[in-house]
């Protein structure tokens, strides 16, 4: 840097004492945010508009001693800085700021509360939690607008510098298409804490999940992308710790770049960096699902952890009255996407996952809130401008949760060009059909193919659709299937937690019975319901452990269970291991075939030169369906004719070609006739490839022939020389 920037440094230094040794402090820079170590010394940056001071705290290793006191005096852009040419990686750090305490007027600065950085890469220690953690009097008349003078340093979570060098190699993104993504929705710990063949000491990990067990089973299974429940840092809340519980799922997020240490092995972030790149070596993907709404903070009465006392009033949404929080998302508060500095830090975070991290792509959780401008939701915000033109984040898998909990939140459909969506349309629709409910083919025929209603008039594709049936929210795909109300009195809340509009369907008794009937009739369905999820179009998505028979006992709510309750079990029963090798089939057949997996809606017209349309709804009477047919209340089974000849091109300009298949599906009890259709393509003879009610079922069929499709049934027959 030379000796000229050195003299410059030295005059503008200052000392600190430290016990008995001074800091040498210079002013460093505004840019980047956070603490950053360059090699020679650590860089801090932190902003706060409306903060009078900033005082930088140092502590020990361990974080259990406050060492030093730094003022940081230099400030620009409302960005306040200094540098440290001794401090090393490894430094434990926090913040006290200085400011009013107006609630009124939403300021909540206190300087008795220790904050941990916005931009930290990673945390020493957990929160201890007490009322000294809140910067009113737990207690006072007055509640929030109330002073509390305690120290909370001592129970407080800190920061630690890192060195971000790793050794990447010739680690790569895999890139899969969309088109060609089958997603696996899965909690780090919980995927691996009861594995018999992980190695103890990394079951519930990072390295655990990506050890070679784990690694072997994802690759058989057939997924491209694991999509993994939060691992920013996040808290536990008081309410949740006083009950003996815990927040499982991670959605109270603290730390926005850093990777919670509770599910690491070595307690090092290089364990996160690792396993990604196990996972990428496997061609498996890693998605994110972050939560970029709200934090940890709650509403007025929560805790002062960061950015509450760094800076309120521009962190967050506050009503017309600023003592109060907007809460757009249940949980108490809701990020400022209005304010430039609250965008940076989340285009920031985003762009250290992609960059650093290597991650493949995100979930927005409650991804609504974060396109509200004012009070509607607007599609056009600038957290939408801002991505798609970012070189970086306009290149990685976005999926929006398209809803909040405000007025007009539920925005399925309607996210920009770019995105996909969790389709809840599509998850209500196949189980509502699948429990036999009236009037509901029409719907479910834009749900298996696509959703051309939802996506096609924004110039999107069929893989904006993510298709789900069961997700962490909610019951799992057995107990979808075994229980008619939600059972969460282990949640201590009373049952009154969790949706009660589940869509479910116990076929006879609530819970686990030894009834054969009702146990095969279960098995089918699960069926039912994993054949429509791989052979709809539009991107699968599916729970992890629901290809092995999961149970959370009809808890459909279980956030706080931190238990085997959540946990995946892996003491296979024959039933398990045979409904886990039907799902295998399924994400098999779905690979080998592309009509399965479209990059283009279907138009239902005749495809030129074949004398056939890309697709045909039927009636069990073999003929084309009438608009009256859509109409019937009772209509509850229908064929799909799906035309092998796609009007497509793959990425090489070879044009795509596959079998044309029949799916017919029966969600009525009694077994239907269904005649078999014959098309002008010189083909007179199907095979049934998949039959939920004859899983060892591969017959021959003419065409003309009425094929006896059983109740509560989906079969899959593939045209014989087509």
């Amino acid at each position: 840097m030379g000796e000229q920037m050195a003299d410059s440094k030295t005059k503008n230094a200052e000392l600190i004492g430290l016990l008995s040794d001074p800091i040498i402090v210079w002013p460093g820079r505004a840019y980047p945010l956070g603490a950053t170590w360059d090699g020679e010394g650590v860089n801090f940056s932190i902003f706060s508009e409306h903060a009078q001071e900033v005082r930088l705290c140092l502590f020990d290793p361990e974080g259990k001693r406050q060492v030093a006191e730094i003022p940081m005096r230099w400030q620009t852009d409302l960005v306040w800085h200094c540098y440290l040419p001794e401090a090393r990686p490894g430094q434990v750090y926090g913040y006290r700021v200085v400011g009013p305490y107006k609630p009124q007027e939403g300021h909540r600065f206190n300087p008795n509360k220790l904050l941990v950085d916005p931009y930290a890469k990673s945390f020493v220690g957990d929160v201890l939690w007490s009322d000294a953690h809140f910067g009113y009097r737990i207690g006072s008349k007055r509640e929030d607008l109330s002073f509390d003078r305690r120290d909370n340093a001592s129970g407080m979570i800190k920061c630690r510098v890192i060195d971000t060098a790793f050794s990447w190699g010739d680690d790569r993104p895999p890139r899969v298409p969309w088109h060609d993504t089958v997603i696996y929705e899965a909690h780090v710990k919980g995927f691996t804490k009861l594995h018999p063949e992980v190695p103890a000491a990394l079951r519930g990990t990072y390295a655990g999940f990506a050890s070679e067990p784990m690694l072997d089973y994802l690759r058989r299974l057939g997924i491209t992308a694991v999509e993994l429940m939060p691992i920013h840092t996040f808290v536990d809340e008081r309410t949740l710790i006083t009950k003996g519980l815990r927040n499982y799922w991670g959605y109270n997020t603290l730390g926005f770049f850093a990777p919670d240490l509770r599910y690491s092995a070595t307690g090092r972030i290089e364990e996160f960096k690792t396993t990604v790149k196990r996972l990428h070596s496997a061609g498996i993907e890693v998605i994110l699902d972050v939560v970029y709404n709200h934090t940890a903070e709650g509403n007025q009465l929560g805790p002062t952890f960061s950015f509450r006392g760094i800076d309120n009033a521009s962190y967050y949404r506050l009503w017309t009255e600023p003592r109060y929080y907007m809460d757009y998302t249940g949980c108490g508060n809701t990020l400022n996407m209005r304010h430039p500095r609250v965008l940076q830090l989340i285009m920031d975070s985003l762009r250290y996952w992609v960059i650093e991290m290597h991650v493949d792509g995100f979930r927005f959780d409650l991804a609504a809130a974060l396109a509200r401008e004012l009070h509607e939701v607007d599609r056009l915000g600038a957290f939408f401008d801002i991505i798609h033109q970012d070189p970086v984040l306009s290149q990685v898998k976005l999926i929006a949760e398209p809803w909040d909990l405000g007025e007009g939140g539920y925005q399925v459909g309607n996210f920009p060009i770019g995105w996909t969506e969790w389709n809840g349309k599509y998850r209500d629709a196949v189980r509502a059909y699948w429990k036999s409910d009236e009037s509901i083919v029409a719907e479910l025929a834009y749900r298996l193919t696509g959703s051309s209603d939802l996506y096609q008039g924004g110039g999107r594709k069929p893989y904006a659709s993510i298709n789900l049936i069961t997700a962490h929210d909610g019951f799992t795909l057995t107990d979808l299937v075994s229980y008619d109300k939600k059972h969460n009195e282990a949640n201590n809340e009373d049952n009154r937690d969790g949706s009660d509009n589940n869509l479910s369907w116990n076929h006879g008794a609530e819970g686990p019975t030894d009834d054969p009937a009702i146990v095969k009739l279960r098995a089918k369905q699960k069926r039912n319901f994993m054949a429509t999820l791989f052979l709809s179009q539009g991107v699968p998505m599916l729970l992890a452990g629901d290809e092995i028979g999961r149970t959370q006992h009809g808890n459909n709510n279980a956030y706080c269970q931190d238990t085997e309750l959540s946990w995946l079990h892996w003491d296979l029963k024959a039933e398990d291991r045979d409904f886990l090798g039907f799902v295998q089939q399924m994400i098999r057949l779905r690979r080998e075939h592309p009509v399965f997996r479209r990059r283009y809606f279907f138009k239902g017209q005749e495809i030129k030169g074949t004398g056939m349309k890309d697709l045909v709804w039927l009636r069990p009477d073999g003929q084309e369906m009438t608009e009256s047919d859509w109409h019937q209340p009772t209509t509850r089974t229908l064929g799909l004719f799906l035309a092998g000849v796609l009007a497509e091109q793959d990425e090489r300009g070879r044009q795509l070609r596959d079998d044309n298949f029949l799916l017919l599906l029966n969600a009525q009890a009694d077994p239907v006739s269904f005649v078999l259709p014959k098309f002008n393509n010189g083909a007179t003879a199907w095979v049934v490839d998949v039959d939920t009610d004859n899983t060892a079922s591969h017959s021959h069929h003419a065409s003309g022939e009425a094929y006896q499709l059983a109740g509560r049934a989906l079969v899959l027959l593939r045209q014989a020389g087509s």
